[in-house]
């Protein structure tokens, strides 16, 4: 496994586990982390000694909360169509060949929200907020965070997410489907544990068939997203966008219109 400036990795007894290792900007990604993270996955995706993977955030704040706006100035100046190859590491959570869980600790608002809906499966702690935020700031995910979003909570919940931007509560996510299962946060590590120990015992040939036939049916997002992206990718390069991210770094309301 490569040095990592922006995540760790700890495997052991079967389960890698992916940490966002950046708690004083509450987990936000730039495009270091992201490449890191698709580096990770892709070392513990295909390792034979790995059974399950878990991705989480670092301290007790935060999961994730999406892309970094502090290293975003229309566009996050890394590789691929918004200069963050978010594409790449949604398609690896999806194609790696092991179960992988969310173990949200906290804020998953934005990127952060999406990160959990690629996953296969998501155990919350109670202090956990879920919630998307990008029209808010310019932005959008049109690829997996909508239409795979909707897949997976509903058309009209999917739409109220980012229509409005409201957060959800861990007991909101669970009901909706968003997540799994919600644990008091002191019985967090516990449970995602026990979720990974009952995985290890599985068939990993008959789990990596289960994870390929579940993705078959909504593959076609991925074409999508593509496609979304490089709509996205001349959004930032407008007015418009650049008052959202604007408006966040001066703690102002946005002036859209």
């Amino acid at each position: 496994m490569p040095e990592f400036q922006d995540i760790t990795v700890e495997t052991r007894d079967g389960v890698a586990r992916i940490t966002i290792a950046r708690p004083d900007k509450y987990n936000a990604f730039r495009a270091e982390t992201v490449e890191e993270l698709i580096a990770a996955f892709t070392a513990a995706g295909w390792d034979r000694a790995v059974g399950v993977i878990v991705l989480t955030g670092a301290g007790d704040k935060a999961f994730c909360t999406g892309g970094d706006q502090s290293s975003h100035e229309g566009g996050y100046g890394g590789r691929g169509t918004i200069g963050l190859p978010l594409e790449e590491l949604h398609t690896i959570i999806r194609d790696v060949p092991k179960p992988v869980i969310a173990r949200v600790n906290g804020f998953a608002i934005g990127g952060g929200n999406v990160l959990v809906t690629c996953c296969d499966l998501a155990v919350a702690s109670d202090r956990a907020v879920f919630g998307q935020v990008g029209p808010k700031v310019g932005s959008v995910d049109p690829g997996f965070g909508t239409a795979y979003l909707a897949r997976v909570v509903g058309e009209k919940k999917a739409r109220e997410i980012w229509f409005l931007c409201r957060r959800y509560t861990a007991a909101q996510a669970l009901e909706m489907g968003l997540v799994n299962a919600v644990v008091p946060h002191d019985s967090l590590d516990a449970e995602v544990a026990r979720w990974c120990d009952e995985i290890l015992a599985l068939s990993p040939t008959a789990l990596a068939l289960a994870k390929r036939a579940f993705n078959a049916d909504s593959e076609s997002i991925r074409g999508i997203s593509a496609l979304g992206m490089q709509a996205v990718g001349l959004f930032y390069e407008t007015e418009e966008s650049k008052e959202g991210v604007a408006a966040f770094k001066e703690k102002r309301k946005p002036r859209f219109r």
